[in-house]
């Protein structure tokens, strides 16, 4: 026994250390949010992200009116989604949006401290200045004045959807 305690000893301490150095493994599937939006005008939501800030259209689903009221996501109304995204990639967020065609519950927000909830989303870019130049012609409104230098280099600007959600733009100009 005393032969074989150094060599259990050594299994003990491999057997260890290989536990710590295990990742633990997250309780979670896929590691991306997707994020849903109910907007005002469905098409006027889609063409402002797609032609202003220049995601992709990559698919749409409904969810019919009584699975809608089973879920819990409406009292019976279907709902018809677009899904967007940076890239057609499976790894890119999706961002859904959806109309019942109803006005929103609240006014629009002036600044993001005029609201609860979700109120923004940032968006890294490689270049700035193709989205200012589609700002600009679009005649969008750059809640920030210009862009803005952060501390890192790169710059910010700041608009709004049409529906109010602000949307931070950062990157090189």
């Amino acid at each position: 026994m005393k032969k074989m305690f150094p060599a259990l000893m050594l299994v003990f301490v491999v057997f260890c250390i290989s536990a710590q150095s295990q990742p633990t493994k997250s309780e979670f599937s896929n590691p991306t949010i997707f994020v849903g939006s109910v907007v005002t005008d469905l098409e006027k939501s889609v063409d402002f992200y797609t032609n202003i800030i220049g995601m992709k259209k990559t698919g749409a689903f409904s969810v019919d009116a009584k699975k809608a009221k089973e879920l819990g996501l409406t009292y019976g109304k279907k709902i018809d989604v677009t899904v967007l995204k940076l890239e057609d990639s499976p790894q890119a967020n999706e961002w859904k949006l959806m109309s019942f065609g109803t006005k929103p519950g609240h006014k629009k927000p002036a600044y993001l401290d005029e609201d609860t909830g979700m109120q923004y989303i940032t968006i890294l870019v490689n270049h700035l200045e193709p989205i200012m130049q589609r700002i600009e012609k679009n005649n969008i409104k750059i809640l920030s004045g210009k862009p803005s230098k952060l501390e890192d280099g790169r710059s910010f600007i700041l608009i709004q959807d049409p529906d109010g959600t602000f949307i931070e733009l950062i990157g090189p100009m």
